[in-house]
């Protein structure tokens, strides 16, 4: 009985609030989880603004036009957020067939390389974000307009989308320098070799 309890998810939703960041991580990284409850709430809003469409759209013959749109646009920002987020809580994607295996000075180094790896990654991303944001938020011209979704609202949402992201990749890479300066900084103690 206590294991299923254990397993609920409720259960598991409360231990995931109670986790906080890796102290490698930072006061940059507190910051970016205390931000996560605000993009999460998106998803709430998202939900709610769904249910308002439906409700309108079935009940009332009354569609909206944005409902669609703004869905997509917080759910988008969310899931932009999260890659951040799981960055800041040391979750990304780690391949540990080898990793698993070996002793804390070499996991150590496997660390800082990863962490240098994924920022100049990041980085490169930025600047292909920054591209994108370029001809999304400027003409030919050089005058500000940005893209428009080409709708029958037509809110600048690929354009703010294309902001986001690009704010949220330099953000990481900031994150994945400051876990390698951290690695980098504090050796293993005799008790973890």
């Amino acid at each position: 009985m206590t294991d299923q309890k254990k397993d609920h998810p409720l259960d598991q939703l409360e231990a995931l609030e109670k986790e906080t960041v890796p102290l490698e991580s930072g006061r940059f990284g507190s910051l970016i989880n205390k931000l996560g409850s605000v993009f999460a709430f998106g998803f709430v809003l998202s939900m709610a603004i769904l249910i308002y469409e439906i409700v309108l759209r079935h009940l009332f013959d009354a569609p909206t036009l944005w409902a669609h749109e703004t869905t997509t646009f917080l759910c988008a920002v969310g899931f932009i957020f999260g890659g951040l987020f799981s960055a800041s809580h040391n979750k990304h994607i780690r391949v540990v067939i080898i990793y698993d295996y070996v002793g804390p000075k070499v996991k150590r180094c496997l660390d800082i390389g990863i962490y240098i790896t994924c920022a100049i990654s990041t980085a490169f991303f930025s600047y292909a974000a920054w591209l994108l944001v370029k001809r999304a938020i400027f003409t030919p011209g050089g005058e500000l307009r940005f893209e428009t979704s080409g709708s029958a609202w037509n809110p600048p949402i690929p354009a703010l989308l294309k902001m986001f992201l690009l704010a949220v990749l330099i953000v990481m890479t900031v994150q994945f320098i400051i876990f390698a300066v951290s690695h980098i900084r504090n050796k293993p103690t005799p008790k973890d070799a």
